[in-house]
């Protein structure tokens, strides 16, 4: 018969299923907590964020249960402590890495679920989605490079290397310093970008005499759609060192203009009274600028501008589309004289004159 010290002596399967019933227990009131802060209006925690955090968090909490002790016990394999406490720091820097990224993933979610691109006067969220793109690749970033940077260092011998690299590492360093010089000034750019927005998501933009607008922001590339659905892969860099235009900078509204090359026989009233005509009659305008000027005129035509005016770049650039159309097939079917041509003034017509 067992005696009562027999009965409550050290059990290693007692400690382990005691282990894992309390990582159990804590996992569900973390499970708890989370539900009903994803169900509370009064919190920041969107609907849905336990199912992006759970994961990361048991994974967490299995690789605290690898350093039980009771855990070898019951496998028969106290020898092989080092490899499960290798293995639970490990699992622990992989997952509370995978934690902080989806963090700041949810975080993303809440900040700019309250600012929509799609409307017309969107530059106070087209700031928003540029600042936390930018600052979530950095963070993403850094975060795994600390990480693997962690996972390394947690090898003894490899950190045994890496201070005797660092300690005799002087030349080497100022070399690599130098070819990094690039890469690392790309990142800054990138960052640069983050914070004084010379250009945001969606902005207009003519970059190399390419007409569109900005699709993606990276750290190390800017992705421009050009209005015929190409892309324009340039540099961060670019933005920072060499002259751009940028449409939309501070608003999202824009002024459009045609020009028309006219003959002097052109009528100028009549001409503002059909673009006047033609703007009423289209929902692209925003019903703000609309005027003709004549801004040059040479020996053989005068050079006329329209200005329009639309809520955001793609309007303005249909809007010009239109104009210009309906522009010229007005002075086609009322005005063909006005029309630029060559006159050609042969020698026989100068000796009548004469």
């Amino acid at each position: 018969m067992n005696s009562f010290s027999d009965i409550f002596s050290p059990n290693p399967t007692l400690y382990f299923l005691g282990s894992v019933i309390g990582i159990l227990i804590l996992y569900g009131i973390i499970s708890y907590l989370f539900r009903r802060l994803g169900k509370n209006p009064k919190f920041l925690l969107p609907e849905g964020a336990f199912k992006r955090l759970s994961w990361p968090i048991f994974t967490i909490l299995t690789s605290i249960l690898l350093r039980s002790a009771s855990l070898r016990t019951l496998l028969d394999m106290e020898d092989s402590a080092y490899y499960f406490r290798k293995a639970s720091t490990l699992i622990f820097i992989f997952a509370f890495t995978w934690l902080l990224l989806n963090i700041i993933k949810i975080i993303k979610g809440v900040i700019i679920k309250n600012y929509n691109v799609e409307e017309t006067n969107n530059l106070k969220a087209r700031k928003i989605y540029t600042q936390f793109n930018i600052l979530e690749r950095i963070f993403i970033f850094v975060t795994i490079i600390l990480a693997v940077g962690a996972a390394l260092m947690s090898f003894q011998e490899i950190r045994d290397v890496g201070v005797g690299i660092f300690a005799s590492a002087g030349v080497a360093g100022i070399i690599i310093g130098f070819s990094a010089q690039k890469m690392i000034g790309t990142i800054l750019a990138g960052i640069q970008i983050a914070i004084a927005q010379p250009i945001k998501i969606d902005d207009v933009v003519i970059v190399e005499g390419e007409w569109g607008r900005i699709e993606e922001i990276t750290l190390t590339y800017v992705a421009v759609k050009i209005w015929d659905k190409r892309r324009l892969i340039v540099p961060t860099p670019y933005f920072i060192e060499n002259p751009f235009q940028n449409w939309t900078k501070s608003s999202s509204d824009i002024i459009g203009t045609v020009f028309l090359h006219m003959d002097y026989r052109v009528p100028f009233e009549e001409l503002r009274k059909e673009l006047t005509s033609i703007l009423e009659s289209s929902d692209l305008w925003d019903g703000e600028a609309n005027n003709i000027q004549v801004t040059d005129s040479k020996a053989g035509f005068v050079e006329v501008r329209a200005m329009v005016s639309a809520r955001d770049a793609s309007d303005a650039w249909d809007l010009r589309v239109l104009v210009r159309e309906k522009l010229i097939t007005f002075l086609q079917e009322n005005y063909p004289e006005s029309i630029a041509r060559i006159r050609v003034l042969s020698d026989e017509v100068k000796i009548n004159n004469n």
